[in-house]
């Protein structure tokens, strides 16, 4: 049963770290997860503020030096046809050539499909132009320069609007260009920000989750500790107070009782045996020494004998235990028997370490009614009191009795409760103040109906030097 509770409350412990690591774990990964958002947010500004400006610089800039380089051409034109000077002409054929090859050239600058058709389209019509522009000239050397009219120029006028046009249209592929990215970026911001805002969410969800594992787990059970270690210190102040009063209540009744005893023994001398008066002694002298015995058990209370350890194996005084008890229990339909008894090697008082086994065993007895069985056993474990990682060994006392009821098990260590008819309520008190000299702890674990298991944990010992070991 004890080993039962030690494997769940491991098992407990155990799954709290898990949990504790998970969490710890997954608020990590989501902080990780949050940075690279970030990290991804800004990237998405940065490649958003490169594509806009060469959007920005490429488009309006080829747009503008389309219709300056037309107006100049034009220009040349009606100047060529009012004034006749050769320079204009080739100043219009150098201009003429230059444009369309930087038309060529700027194509691959172009970021999206419609800008780039916009620009096919202006190249057509340039083509268009530069034909119009070879009638205009081949008409002017057949009438004559200042012979032309404005009508000559209609043709060369409407494919300069066409391309005037489609300049314009290059500007608008350019505003759709741009509020296409915007609105692809702002949407691309926008799963980001709702991306970092569910992270967050979640974020702090499970910090709630871990400040909540963190109290239940770690923070509550200190403040338990804290509760338990103040109530032993309150406990152990009052047994102090009531060890001293025990101590001078027995020292007050043991004197006279000794000299009680003393008369009734020379009384008995005087009595016949068998007579009435003889009987009235018997029962006297059995009385005078429940009293002592109970007087014994005061000043042991009061003050315990000192410990004086020496390294024995666990094994030792089960054994003693059970050679001594088990004849006298089995008049009475009980069984005693060893169980796994490792000799594990434990520092201990024998002698008061055998008391306090003798006591749980005829307790252990008297909760048994008719038949049944004690079984005394040694064990290791890994754990001792004050929740410490250490080697530790058990020596437990097992019966098939009655069990302890809830509300006896409440108060089973405080002094002078008892629940026999004839008991002074020490014995437990005293064999847990044995215990906690040799520096363990004295457990238990009931099951009304089923029995009940006691447990004198006892840390554990060198592997050397052991008295009595072979």
């Amino acid at each position: 049963m004890l080993c039962r509770l030690d494997n769940d409350h491991d098992t407990m412990k155990t799954s709290s770290r898990w949990r504790l690591m998970g969490l710890v774990t997954t608020i990590l990964l989501i902080g990780v997860g949050i940075a690279i958002l970030i990290l991804k947010l800004n990237g998405q500004s940065r490649s958003l503020s490169l594509q806009l400006s060469r959007v920005d610089s490429e488009s309006f800039r080829i747009a503008d030096q389309l219709v300056g380089s037309l107006r100049k051409l034009n220009e040349t034109l009606y100047h060529y046809g009012r004034s006749d000077i050769p320079t204009d002409l080739k100043v219009f054929e150098q201009t003429s050539g230059a444009l369309g090859t930087w038309i060529l050239k700027q194509k691959p600058k172009l970021t999206t499909d419609a800008e780039r058709a916009a620009l096919d389209r202006i190249g057509d019509a340039y083509r268009d132009y530069l034909a119009a522009a070879g009638e205009l000239l081949l008409r002017l050397e057949v009438i004559g320069e200042r012979n032309a009219t404005f009508d000559d120029y209609n043709a060369l006028r409407r494919q300069s609007q066409r391309l005037f046009d489609l300049g314009q249209g290059l500007a608008r592929a350019h505003i759709t260009s741009k509020n296409k990215i915007l609105l692809e970026a702002s949407q691309a911001v926008e799963q980001v920000r709702l991306l970092v805002l569910v992270s967050l969410g979640l974020l702090f969800l499970f910090a709630l989750a871990l400040g909540g594992v963190i109290y239940r787990d770690m923070i509550l059970p200190l403040r338990s500790r804290l509760v338990e270690s103040e109530a032993i210190r309150e406990r152990q102040e009052k047994l102090a107070s009531l060890g001293g009063l025990a101590a001078g209540v027995a020292h007050e009744i043991r004197n006279p009782l000794t000299a009680i005893k003393a008369v009734l023994f020379i009384q008995q001398k005087r009595l016949h045996p068998g007579s009435r008066e003889s009987e009235d002694a018997l029962l006297v002298n059995r009385e005078i020494l429940r009293l002592e015995r109970i007087v014994n058990n005061f000043l042991l209370f009061s003050r315990p004998g000192s410990s004086r350890l020496l390294p024995i194996t666990a094994d030792m005084p089960l054994r003693h235990v059970q050679t001594l008890l088990a004849p006298q229990l089995a008049k009475s339909g009980i069984r005693l028997v060893l169980g796994e008894c490792a000799p594990l090697p434990i520092d201990a008082d024998e002698d008061q370490i055998r008391q306090v086994l003798i006591n749980l065993v005829r307790n252990g007895a008297e909760a048994i009614d008719q038949g049944g069985t004690i079984t005394l056993r040694a064990r290791g474990r890994t754990k001792r009191p004050g929740h410490r990682e250490s080697a530790a060994v058990i020596l437990e006392v097992e019966d098939s009795g009655r069990g302890i009821r809830p509300e006896v098990q409440k108060r089973l260590f405080d002094p002078f409760f008892t629940t026999k008819e004839t008991g002074t309520g020490l014995g437990l008190s005293i064999a847990a103040r044995i215990v906690q000299s040799h520096g363990g702890l004295l457990e238990y674990q009931s099951v009304p109906g089923v029995g009940t298991t006691f447990g004198i944990v006892l840390p554990q010992g060198a592997r050397h030097h052991v008295v009595g070991a072979g």
